[in-house]
């Protein structure tokens, strides 16, 4: 058998399932009418090559159907690559294929021009899913994809533009690619890069797309070794910021101390500075392990326009990671944050290691945690002991900026199975608004989305 990361809360479930009209605690507020969708890593087989990484994991859509105050239904769906629908017998579905990287797309499911797409990094194309989470097939909107895309992205809420910043080893730049409310590639910008880094997330503002050009590259000593993910730290890449301008395409560089950043909070312009709120790490992959290279907290950068300098200081200092914000402020000034918390083991171990042989499930934390940017201060919701949290998803039902609910899939130890559950944001730490009651369990993932009909 593989050595394989996939224990303890990653351990993968190994059928799906389709369940109706779910048991609930509290009362669903009715103005959530849509689906709450998480993807991450499941293996079909813990023999399958994937099966010794997280990143390589196959892809496993979860999700929750809420309308007028009912949890309809709960299905869960392994992402169809072409090599994992012929591990199950079927057909593989059709569509292009970037580099001849057929890789089931496990990292994040957004929804764009009412389709609904599961994304990964690092030169793969989308895949497009069905309203129930079936799928369609390999997705490069329409031909205008000239290469792979990313799995992050971030939608301008005012112009209604889905940005995104794709990188492939085989590149020697980053591609910033901008598509339109209804799914249409309107804008591709090649960023040359050396040293062919990794970038699993950039920021947004008004004025600059930011992407982060950090100590972490590709290895072609380590891919000559075997390694399943062959990026690693590499002191004599530097660190540095790039300021591309939205308006012109103009590219401004600064240095910054070097770190690792898996995830954007958000960024915003202040007048002559540019701030960047992340969660960042001292160092990562080192050796191409992803367990060493110190513990993350959520800091911000402040980009000075006029100097070229940055400032960095610390919002708080807790191990955490998972950053999501009311994203009706992507690229605007904002006051509020939520992070998923870790245990103190985080200084050894993350959700995206390589190496989990020997790591308790108490190395992820039954807490959720709000962060109040104005005043500086948070407030931790836990849940219960043995339980573990996933990425919390802000969604509005107002006007003001924590005016909603925060839903995350909780594990149950009680139950052996995962709840959705709906918090309300402005009484972040009391009883939750509704516990919908799953029919089985959830494994630690990546990303979610709330997608609205």
């Amino acid at each position: 058998m593989t050595t394989t990361p996939f224990r303890g809360g990653f351990a993968p479930v190994t059928e799906e399932i389709t369940a109706f009209d779910l048991e609930v605690t509290g009362r669903i507020p009715v103005e959530l009418d849509g689906r709450y969708l998480r993807n991450g890593p499941n293996p079909l087989s813990l023999d399958d090559p994937g099966a010794g990484h997280l990143f390589l994991g196959d892809g496993m859509v979860h999700g929750v159907r809420l309308r007028d105050g009912r949890a309809e239904w709960y299905r869960n769906r392994w992402v169809r690559s072409a090599a994992l629908a012929e591990r199950l017998g079927e057909e593989p579905r059709p569509g292009p294929v970037h580099a001849g990287m057929d890789f089931a797309a496990n990292t994040h499911v957004i929804g764009l021009g009412g389709r609904t797409f599961a994304t990964v990094e690092a030169g793969p194309l989308p895949y497009e899913l069905g309203y129930e989470l079936d799928t369609i097939g390999p997705c490069d909107f329409g031909g205008g994809l000239p290469g792979g895309f990313a799995a992050h992205t971030h939608l301008d809420p005012v112009t209604g533009d889905l940005h995104a910043v794709a990188y492939h080893f085989g590149w020697d730049h980053h591609q910033h690619i901008v598509l339109d409310g209804k799914g249409t590639v309107t804008q591709v910008r090649n960023i040359p890069v050396a040293g062919k880094p990794m970038l699993h997330d950039f920021a947004l503002t008004e004025r600059y797309v930011v992407i982060y050009d950090l100590p972490v590259t590709f290895s072609m000593a380590h891919a000559e070794q075997g390694r399943p993910l062959p990026y690693a730290w590499d002191d004599a890449h530097g660190a540095r910021i790039g300021l591309l301008s939205r308006e012109s395409g103009e590219l401004r560089w600064v240095e910054v101390e070097p770190c690792w950043v898996f995830h954007t909070l958000n960024a915003y312009d202040e007048g002559h500075e540019v701030v960047v709120d992340v969660v960042s790490y001292p160092k990562r992959f080192v050796d191409a392990r992803l367990t060493e290279g110190g513990t993350p907290t959520l800091d911000r950068w402040r980009i000075d326009l006029v100097t070229g300098k940055v400032r960095r200081t610390r919002l708080d200092d807790r191990a955490q990671e998972f950053p999501r914000m009311d994203e009706r402020r992507t690229g605007r000034p904002y006051r509020y944050g939520y992070t998923s918390a870790a245990s103190d083991l985080y200084d050894v171990v993350h959700p995206y290691t390589a190496d989990l042989t020997d790591l308790p499930d108490t190395a992820f934390d039954n807490t959720l945690i709000k962060h109040d940017l104005r005043r500086g201060s948070q407030e931790a919701r836990q849940f219960g002991r043995g339980a573990y949290v996933g990425e919390p998803v802000f969604v509005p039902s107002g006007a003001e900026e924590d005016d909603g609910y925060v839903l995350c899939y909780v594990n149950n130890p009680a139950r052996g199975a995962g709840d959705l559950v709906i918090l309300s944001a402005q009484d972040f730490t009391g009883e939750p608004v509704a516990t919908v009651h799953l029919p089985a369990r959830v494994p630690l993932g990546f990303h979610g989305s709330w997608i609205a009909d």
